[in-house]
């Protein structure tokens, strides 16, 4: 069997085949930077994840571009409330965003633009739409894209123009436009708006619409017709329906797949800020390993809806610890020879059914089930001795779990990596405590127990120097620390 999506524009599985052989190009929306994440959106991050790695390990090339929308409404007003500037405020949320997804192990993109760097290319695609007859101006800044205009329009969502809601952008409601669906293009800088958040355009000066900013980066990077274009369910309409339409409305063939992760919901409501149920990540992470987080992420396939409880990250560190236990138990017993994390993984062959679990629209659940099927192979390996199939199995599950961003060895590295500020930190502070005792003896002139401490932290790898400013200290291989 070979890989097969769900596409949300047809509403079927159907086999996926790139537009270049060997190649896939991915645009997933990604951050509106306006406040912290909060698991949702790692939900939808963590999902692509997988995605990606599971093209990367069946051979394709996979270029993935994950936009982050720098300016908008919320971000200028929250900002101004904050008396912050909103390009700083925009950037401070965008550090906790990458710092969330590098957290629990979500690859970087192979390109990241922000919406503020791409406005030329915005600007070329509004002033194509408007020669094409597809888009109008009402005022000066003002740019609307006509549904009329465009006869596939409502084609994603399977819905028709005439039961769609008005558009949420007209300045003084829907006047100003032919028709209340009419999205905006282009806004107009508004008086209270900041002079650096708006740019020139043929049609006056103003900002970006939240639709074209996507529809712009994606052609940029990936070209005029790509293979998979991604996000959050709450995103398909109408961000993604009015993406398609203003794309395809000046030639472009878009998206050819679409793929959509549902959401994370709390008391069978969706997360949001906006419902003030949304849970941070960065409070999550105070009680919980970024492993266990990610494993309770990843576990539901993407497109079914993950309810969030308190029992949810407990119960997914209980199921981590079998899973990860194995491999540890395995690992010390075997040692690290082929085991550590620097073994060529892809390498390994994978079961049969895992991969059919996973080349069926990414059935994160049946996978698993292949996994601990094999996790408890290996601990009756364990317990009757055979060290041999043991090993085997578990370089065979760390594989496995590799694909879905879980290997054990990997994220023991990722946490040691984690801990070196902390641990240095530490380090430090006793050492600095052995300075003290050892300045205190050469003020008094004792000789003795002042060259025994230095003895001592040289036994332990730590050279001490003498300067004018106090004694220095450092590793055998590390950097200088000053007292």
């Amino acid at each position: 069997m070979s890989l097969h999506l769900y596409d949300t524009a047809t509403r079927t599985t159907r086999a996926f085949t790139p537009l270049r052989p060997g190649q896939v190009g991915i645009y997933v929306c990604g951050a509106t930077v306006q406040g912290s994440p909060h698991i949702g959106h790692l939900r939808m991050a963590v999902a692509f994840d997988v995605l990606v790695r599971w093209l990367g390990r069946s051979g394709y090339q996979v270029t993935l571009v994950r936009n982050v929308t720098d300016i908008d409404d919320k971000i200028l007003a929250r900002s101004a409330e904050a008396g912050t500037p909103w390009w700083a405020w925009a950037q401070r949320f965008e550090r906790e965003f990458t710092a969330a997804y590098d957290a629990v192990g979500v690859l970087p993109p192979t390109y990241e633009p922000r919406a503020t760097g791409h406005a030329t290319e915005m600007v070329e695609l509004m002033e194509r739409l408007v020669a094409l007859g597809h888009a109008y101006v009402t005022g000066e800044g003002d740019v609307w894209f006509d549904v009329r205009s465009f006869a596939e329009y409502g084609a994603l969502t399977n819905q028709r123009p005439d039961d769609l809601p008005p558009a949420e952008d007209a300045p003084d409601g829907t006047s100003v436009k032919k028709d209340p669906r009419d999205f905006a293009l282009w806004k107009a800088a508004k008086p209270t708006d900041p002079a650096t958040a708006s740019w020139p355009t043929p049609f006056g000066r103003g900002r970006p619409g939240w639709h074209l900013e996507c529809s712009a980066m994606a052609q940029r990077y990936l070209g005029d017709t790509f293979d998979i274009h991604g996000g959050g369910l709450d995103l398909r309409f109408p961000h993604h329906e009015n993406e398609q339409a203003q794309s395809r409305a000046a030639g472009h063939g878009f998206a050819q797949t679409w793929m959509h992760s549902a959401w994370v919901t709390q008391g069978g409501a969706k997360m949001s800020k906006s419902l003030g149920n949304s849970l941070l990540v960065s409070s999550i992470l105070e009680h919980t390993r970024p492993v266990v987080l990610r494993f309770a992420l990843t576990t539901v396939q993407y497109r079914s809806m993950l309810e969030y409880a308190p029992e949810t990250l407990h119960e997914a560190e209980a199921t981590w610890n079998r899973l990860a236990g194995f491999v540890h138990r395995t690992t010390e017993l075997l040692g690290e020879s082929g085991q550590g994390p620097a073994a060529d993984l892809a390498e390994v062959e994978l079961p049969a059914a895992f991969t059919a679990a996973m080349d069926d629209d990414l059935n994160v659940p049946a996978a698993l089930a292949v996994v601990h099927e094999h996790v408890r192979h290996g601990n009756t390996a364990l317990a009757d001795g055979d060290r041999d199939e043991a090993a085997t199995t578990s370089t065979v599950v760390r594989a496995m779990l590799d694909v879905l961003g879980l290997d054990p060895l990997q994220w023991d590295a990722h946490d040691q990596d984690a801990q070196a500020g902390p641990a240095r930190h530490a380090l430090d502070t006793l050492v600095r405590a052995q300075l003290d005792e050892r300045a205190r003896a050469r003020a008094a002139k004792d000789w003795a127990t002042a060259d025994a401490v230095r003895d001592r932290l040289s036994a332990a790898g730590i050279v001490v120097e003498d300067s004018p400013t106090g004694a220095r200290w450092s590793l055998a291989h590390g950097s200088d620390q000053e007292d």
